[in-house]
Formats: C-alpha cells, structure tokens, sequence
C-alpha cells in the first residue's frame, strides 16, 4: 500500500506529465492551468497545492530538460567517432523506453525562442549549450582522422538540428519510427 508521501508524489508526477503534454501541443501562453487540472482530474485549487503557478510548473518542466543535457560528460570512449555512436544510439534508446524524452526537446525549444517565455524561464532554457559541449569532441575527433573536415561549431550545430528535428517529430508523431543511430553519425564521421 502506498504511504501519503508516495500518493502525493504520484499525483505530482501524473500533473508534470499532462502539463508537458499540453505545452508541447499547445505551447506554454495558450496552455491553462484549468486545461492542466482538468487532464489531471483534479480542481485548480488542488492543483495549487503543487505548483503554486503555470509559471513554476514550467519552470519545473524547463529545469528537468537542462539537467538531461548533462549526461554527455560521463561518457568514456576510445574515439571521438565513438561518443557520437554511443551517445545517439543511447539517446534514440532512452526515447522509445521514455517518449517524455522526445517532448522535452520540443518544450526546450519552444522555452528559447517563443516571446510568450516569461525572461528568467527562457535564461535557464538558454543555458542548454549542447552544440557547444561537443565541439571538443569534434576537434579530438578531427586530431584523430576520426570526424570530418570543418568549423567543428558549424558540424556541431548540424548534428544537433538533426537531433532536434528528429525528437521533435518523434514527440508529435511515434508512427514514424526513429532513424539508426549511424545515419546521424554519419553527418560527422570522415568518410
């Protein structure tokens, strides 16, 4: 039998999903704390008990997607050519065990370019540097003959645009399935 503690921490977590949800189909101005509690099955007020705003639960929502973009530092690999393999066929993996995943580069995105943003949401989602986290990576990668020619911010930023445009199409649609991982290497492997 749960203890209170668990219930509530459910309950919790049942509202962070429809809210990323209703974000990620609606986007963050047209999303109502009323469209929040009603997918929930609760009254606003109740919902107030856990978030005290639309604001905070976003803000929530917008941390999550900035812890997720730590996990490369920890990976350890012989070749650069290797992080790339590894990290996207892992990405591509934690997607389809955890389809969240995918709506949180969605909701990410959104944070860091839409007006409706309140300011201080959009600096932590601005805080999100991927394409700048792995430009060592590329220039280990060309030292070593294993990543292609090229500005490595210039062949960072398209990696990530195709990661980008493929967990965002993944959120919204899960019929089209997700692409090998080495197809997405590819875009940076020497060839």
């Amino acid at each position: 039998m749960e203890t209170r503690k668990e219930q509530k921490e459910k309950r919790r977590q049942e509202i962070i999903c429809a809210a990323l949800e209703l974000f990620v189909s609606k986007g963050y101005a047209a999303t109502k704390v009323t469209d929040i509690a009603e997918r929930v099955n609760m009254s606003t007020g109740l919902l107030f008990h856990y978030f005290e705003s639309k604001e905070k639960l976003y803000e929530e929502l917008v941390r999550m997607g900035l812890e997720g973009t730590t996990y490369p530092a920890g990976q350890k690999c012989e070749h650069a050519i290797d992080f790339f393999t590894q990290f996207t066929t892992q990405l591509f993996s934690y997607m389809k065990q955890q389809p969240v995943m995918a709506k949180l580069f969605v909701l990410m995105a959104e944070a860091q370019r839409s007006e409706a943003t309140p300011a201080h949401i959009r600096e932590i989602a601005l805080k999100v540097n991927t394409i700048e986290q792995f430009v060592p990576i590329i220039e280990w990668g060309q030292q070593e003959g294993t990543i292609r020619e090229g500005d490595p911010l210039v062949i960072s930023n398209a990696f990530w645009c195709c990661i980008q445009g493929i967990a965002e199409r993944y959120a919204t649609n899960r019929e089209i399935d997700l692409p090998e991982a080495d197809w997405v290497v590819d875009l940076v492997r020497r060839r």
